[in-house]
């Protein structure tokens, strides 16, 4: 009896112990949630739980921001941003599922050893690339393999509609979208947009599935209009690279402004490259040689002489000067003209550019006063465009003028510009004497010129420009039916190791249209000509013809004098009539004749 009631009452203690301990596990159970759910705490409980989870999916993303705009004009596309999808990976995950590389390393075109190669050289980072700049769709494909460690990031690659044809003026931008030239590089500040932030949470895979909130927003770039028009850039960008390879020339350039507002309407260089696709694109390519180029400017600066003289009193267009015998020995040197013009007018001297003419012009003058002339105008002075690397030329300064100094100063030798500078000298007399601001952006108003000649003489030189296209001038192939042309040749030996180079040279024109009441200036530079014709009436003048002809066109400036018709209407189509008919009736011209 006593045996059973001790056995009752360890069952009855073995009960009650066991019912304690599930009650102590229940009540610590309930404690420990409530520190988890409930009780804050730093190292435990649920702050630092949730801290810890939010570590593991919560991300802050960056939103990019798209680079400006940059158009012509008139609102065509010359830079754009095109969205892309660059591929980067945390090299430690992706090293661990080695097993899934081919579909991956197939799709981005690399093999499994360098893969693995580029993976352990970064394995203590937690980001490396493995392709920039893929198409959506591609990029797309390539996270659809769902391998894990491997992410995508959106992103923006700069394209250019123009390609080549813009390539110097616009310039390009490296993989991370940084302004390397041109405006590009210029305006590379104005251009950049702000990127933005957001919260995102994140799978294991960092794969995004809610975005929380927006911390930042993104900011664009801001556009930016180019005073070019790409009709008339195309234009001159086919004009030169017919002449350079016609001529077998080893560079070139063009440059076109608009003679009332100083805007640039056409730049443009060969060799040129294409910026979407730099790989072949030789370094002197690169070059805006319009812009970064100097050269002796030769016989187009010879009007500038004239002009100094006229303002000096020391000549008027009719004042006959003596050339004979056709040379003239200054210092021990001799300078020639072609033949023996005899007594020639100062404005018949600019028409057949004659030397000695201009030599004696310019030994009647004080040497500072024509350098004076050359500065004010513009020489040796960097346009202040903004665009990066731009050259000032060089205008000298002498204590002391040499005679032979002088005189090669006075025709173009001893100092510098660039085709652009070249382009401002010539608008000042275009302008009537007005120097005006170059801009290679687009100017709403046209921005107010600085009168630096006076207004009468500077018509003065423009009346001598206009023979030097006319039968017997040296310009001749300038000449545009349709329109009163007004400029000057240039041929200029090129420096070589040991001085001058009999065998090198430069070929120039430059002048404006219509002459009575300019719309253009063109500067037509070609380097070196190889094809036997080197003279810049012969090379540069049909190309400022055929440009500026073309040009006046498409700006839809009339014809300022008739053409005449030497073709007999009869047996030609209705469109050929109406295109003879159009010449005979310079009004209608434009309405009628295509420019191709």
């Amino acid at each position: 009896m006593k045996a059973k009631v001790r056995t009752a009452r360890v069952i009855g203690w073995r009960f009650y112990g066991v019912l304690l301990v599930l009650c102590a596990l229940s009540l610590g159970l309930v404690w420990h949630l409530a520190g988890l759910q409930v009780l804050p705490g730093e190292q435990r409980g649920y702050e630092f739980l949730q801290r810890q989870g939010l570590s593991r999916t919560l991300r802050t993303v960056p939103i990019t921001a798209s680079r400006g705009l940059i158009t012509d004009r008139h609102g065509e596309p010359l830079a754009v941003s095109t969205p892309v999808v660059s591929i980067w990976a945390h090299p430690e995950e992706l090293l661990s599922s080695k097993d899934r590389w081919a579909p991956l390393t197939e799709s981005l075109g690399l093999t499994p050893p360098v893969l693995e190669k580029k993976l352990r050289r970064y394995r203590g980072r937690e980001f490396v690339y493995l392709r920039r700049h893929l198409t959506p769709e591609h990029g797309d494909a390539v996270l659809g393999l769902a391998i894990p460690g491997v992410y995508g990031l959106q992103e923006y690659r700069r394209f250019y509609p123009a390609g080549e044809v813009t390539a110097h003026l616009v310039g390009f931008t490296n993989v991370d979208d940084q302004g390397q030239e041109g405006m590009e590089l210029g305006y590379n500040q104005w251009l950049t947009g702000q990127p933005g932030e957001r919260e995102v949470f994140k799978d294991p895979r960092g794969r995004i599935f809610k975005i929380i909130s927006e911390l930042s927003p993104a900011r664009d770039g801001n556009d930016m209009a180019l005073s070019i028009d790409l009709r008339l850039q195309y234009l001159a960008y086919r004009e030169l690279k017919a002449a350079v390879l016609a001529h077998k020339a080893k560079s070139g350039s063009i440059v076109l402004l608009d003679a009332r507002t100083g805007e640039v309407l056409a730049m443009v260089n060969q060799p040129s490259y294409n910026p979407n696709d730099r790989g072949e694109a030789e370094p002197g390519a690169l070059r805006n040689r319009a812009m970064i180029d100097r050269f002796e400017p030769g016989s187009t600066m010879k009007p500038l002489t004239i002009m100094a003289a006229l303002e000096a009193g020391a000549v008027q267009p009719e004042t006959e000067i003596d050339t004979h015998p056709g040379r003239l020995r200054v210092g021990r040197k001799t300078l020639l003209d072609p033949v023996n013009y005899g007594i020639m007018s100062v404005a018949r001297i600019v028409q057949k550019s004659s030397q000695v003419g201009l030599t004696k012009i310019s030994l009647s003058l004080p040497g500072d006063s024509i350098r004076d002339l050359f500065s004010r105008v513009g020489v040796g002075e960097a346009s202040a465009t903004g665009f990066p690397g731009e050259v000032s030329g060089l205008l000298p300064q002498y204590s002391r003028w040499q005679p032979i100094v002088q005189a090669n100063f006075a025709f173009g030798y001893g100092l510098s510009v660039t085709p652009l500078q070249l382009a401002r000298v010539y608008s000042v007399i275009a302008n009537h004497g007005v120097k005006r601001p170059i801009s290679l952006l687009r100017s709403p108003e046209p921005t107010a010129g600085t009168a630096v000649v006076e207004t009468a003489i500077a018509r003065q030189v423009a009346q001598m420009l206009e023979s030097v296209v006319e039968p017997a001038g040296t310009g001749t192939r300038a000449n545009i039916p349709a329109y009163q042309v007004a400029g000057k040749t240039g041929t200029i030996h090129k420096v070589g190791a040991g001085g001058y180079a009999d065998d090198r040279y430069i070929s120039l024109f430059a002048g404006f249209a219509p002459a009575e009441d300019p719309r253009v200036i063109a500067v037509v530079v070609i380097h070196e000509p190889g094809s036997g014709q080197y003279f810049g009436g012969e090379v540069a003048a049909p190309v400022f013809a055929r440009l500026v002809e073309r040009s006046l066109r498409l700006l839809r400036v009339p014809p300022t004098r008739p053409v005449p018709v030497k073709a007999s209407l009869t047996g030609l189509s209705p469109t050929n009539k109406a295109g003879l008919e159009a010449r005979a009736n310079p009004a209608a011209i434009i309405a009628v004749e295509p420019v191709t």
